[in-house]
């Protein structure tokens, strides 16, 4: 059966893809290209032997969605096409909303139209905002803490609605804690095309000389180490969470409701920590300025994966030194990402 996968030329997109085709199925596609270079795709191929079909365009063309869901036969949409940077979406809010909310209702009105009803959402730890109680359960509060983080928010409602309006709907919204690394191959891994907002690409930065220094934006925190704490989760884990997720939809009976599930270890792990990991597999001096904290970021955030254990059957298996042995591999073997 053929997949169609949103933004897949992208990050967690390209590792999916690997993911999907190395369980038998076809894979197409969709991407603007924005964020993301077409050589994922090629490399993705080479990983796994497999053709992966290519059509460009954005998910806010919504003909453009149904030509591809129906040339193609697909029969199950993962979506990870969309904006994702918080800091960018408090300047531009509008732009956020646009694509991460009014593309989702496009896309689904195009799978609706091709009578296509499986679909699994990328969404975010954002929505959770600043945690009452740890670790952090589905069931917790939710109160997201930028527009980006609303964005995921609105569009789980969204899809919450959608399942209950016509049974034939089968949604899954996995909610994604920090993904780090790359495939263990080094073939395809984390190549943002400006400058990098997430902490394993600047530590990479640091450690070949791109930059002199990483930023540490806080080391006040009621902390061990006094740097806020996060929920690291290795990309190949993420991306084997939705072919789990993707399982469990097609195997169940219709009309029992939107599917939402942390991705995450259940474990956090410091700024520090985590540099102080990088370091050791890499053999390479971090130097460090520290910061004043940012408005908006959070203490300490990880995950309760229980309920992505029981229902989806997935639990993350990959731990820190892998995640950052991977990175260190990728980082090596591409130097300037996928640029020649």
């Amino acid at each position: 059966m053929s997949i169609m996968i949103t933004g897949g030329a992208g990050y967690i997109g390209s590792h999916c893809c690997v993911t999907f085709l190395e369980a038998g199925h076809d894979v197409v596609v969709l991407d603007n290209l924005s964020n993301a270079s077409p050589e994922s795709l090629d490399r993705v191929s080479r990983i796994t032997g497999a053709k992966v079909s290519f059509v460009e365009g954005d998910i806010r063309d919504g003909s453009r969605v149904a030509d591809a869901l129906k040339a193609h036969g697909c029969t199950a949409v993962v979506h990870f096409a969309g904006l994702k940077v918080v800091g960018d979406s408090l300047n531009d809010p509008l732009g956020y909303y646009d694509v991460n909310v009014t593309g989702t209702l496009a896309l689904v009105a195009a799978m609706k139209a091709c009578d296509v009803h499986t679909l699994i959402f990328s969404s975010s730890a954002n929505v959770y905002g600043n945690p009452e109680e740890l670790p952090l359960k589905e069931s917790h509060r939710i109160a997201p803490m930028s527009p980006y983080g609303e964005t995921k928010h609105v569009v789980e409602q969204i899809l919450g609605d959608l399942v209950v309006s016509d049974p034939r709907w089968q949604v899954a919204a996995l909610r994604y804690f920090n993904p780090v690394g790359a495939h263990e191959t080094g073939m395809i891994g984390e190549n943002p095309l400006g400058t990098p907002t997430n902490l394993m690409p600047i530590i990479t930065q640091v450690a070949t000389g791109v930059r002199p220094a990483l930023q540490v934006f806080g080391s006040d925190y009621d902390t061990p180490d006094g740097t806020g704490i996060r929920d690291f989760i290795h990309v190949m884990d993420l991306a084997e969470g939705h072919l789990a997720a993707y399982r469990h939809l097609v195997s169940r009976e219709e009309g029992e409701g939107l599917v939402i599930a942390n991705l995450g270890t259940g474990r956090g792990y410091s700024v520090l920590e985590l540099v102080r990991a990088f370091e050791h597999v890499s053999n390479r001096s971090i130097p460090l300025e520290m910061a004043p904290r940012r408005a908006g970021d959070i203490e300490i955030s990880y995950a309760d994966p229980t309920y992505a254990r029981q229902v989806l059957g997935w639990s993350a298996q990959r731990d820190l030194t892998a995640m950052c042995h991977d990175t260190w591999n990728w980082v090596c073997k591409n130097p300037k990402g996928f640029a020649a």
